[in-house]
């Protein structure tokens, strides 16, 4: 099997993941592309990527550019004699020239079983619709967003209560491995590539901030998926006696439990359970504004809550 000469483009730790398992791989990564530094964290701190670090560990060449259309990196990809391009979460849409400047194209590691969830956000919109399952597709790059053909996939249940932020790590080692088989498939010329069926797509439109506004007139299981889904970013939130609190782990209560929706219908111990359209959903941590994560009862020995307190309706108090 020969050798292909790689150039690597991402970003976050999801694509640190398959950097790290491309390094061990017998193809040279000759570059890494990847977002520039950006503030991060409360303190808005600037800070280097998952990638950039790990890149710069490994001694390897890094490029950031702040447009992908620029003569200057058009020449520095033509220099590489990149075989290979391979995307893993880098952030931004390629356009052609940089697709198609390594010889044997560009291929992505992309987080759901293709043509489902297509798009910015598909392990998060899985969670969030309460899927039992999903996987990784590793695909051919082409113009129109995640619609090349698909080289290999795996699938990966999702358990009941696992967020967002821990099926996209799994997904990212099984992701990191898959995606170095077809690289040796690739090279071997035994790489077979499946058109996918338009029809069937769906897409996973990037988050905002607004969807993490709870609306407890929603049955309690909806809200739970929703609250896993937007875990690490942008969580779930409600308004609890004017003040923000972010939701961070919960888990559907007792069937037992009634109330107006928003209703705390429990408040003591470890229980902090809110009545929801349908059911009830028990909060296990939460983050006032301002303050700390913890645990409910971290939550109610600083604050005096009685059942019968609400948190606010739908869109109420947020901004």
């Amino acid at each position: 099997m020969v050798s292909l000469r790689l150039v690597f483009f991402g970003t976050p730790r999801f694509a640190a993941t398959a950097l790290q398992r491309l390094l061990r791989s017998p193809h040279p990564v000759v570059a890494v592309v990847t977002q520039p530094d950006r503030p991060r964290g409360r303190g808005q701190r600037v800070s280097f990527s998952a990638v950039k670090t790990l890149a710069l560990e490994s001694g390897l060449r890094v490029l950031q550019p702040d447009r992908l259309k620029t003569p200057e990196l058009q020449q520095a990809l033509h220099e590489l004699g990149a075989d290979l391009g391979v995307v893993a979460a880098y952030g931004r849409i390629l356009p052609d020239a940089v697709i198609g400047a390594p010889r044997l194209g560009t291929i992505n590691i992309h987080g759901s079983i293709l043509p489902r969830y297509r798009g910015a956000a598909p392990v998060h919109r899985a969670v969030m619709a309460g899927e039992a399952e999903t996987g990784v597709s590793i695909m051919r790059v082409v113009r129109e967003l995640d619609a090349g053909a698909v080289f290999a996939s795996a699938r990966r249940p999702i358990g009941p209560d696992e967020t967002s932020a821990e099926v996209e790590q799994g997904l990212a080692e099984i992701g990191a491995e898959l995606c170095a088989a077809v690289i040796d498939e690739i090279a071997a010329g035994s790489a077979r590539e499946v058109p996918q069926d338009d029809a069937e797509a769906s897409y996973a439109h990037r988050l905002t901030k607004e969807e993490g506004r709870l609306d407890w007139s929603r049955a309690a299981a909806e809200l739970h998926n929703r609250i896993r889904g937007l875990h690490p970013w942008p969580h779930a939130q409600g308004i609890l006696g004017g003040q923000r609190v972010l939701v961070l782990r919960s888990a559907v209560a007792d069937p037992s439990f009634h109330g107006a929706p928003g209703e705390i219908v429990k408040a003591s111990g470890d229980d902090l359970i809110v009545a929801a359209g349908s059911g009830a959903l028990r909060l296990l941590h939460v983050q006032p504004e301002g303050r700390r994560a913890m645990t409910a009862r971290e939550f109610l020995a600083g604050r005096r809550l009685s059942a019968g307190e609400r948190f606010a309706p739908f869109g109420e108090g947020l901004s």
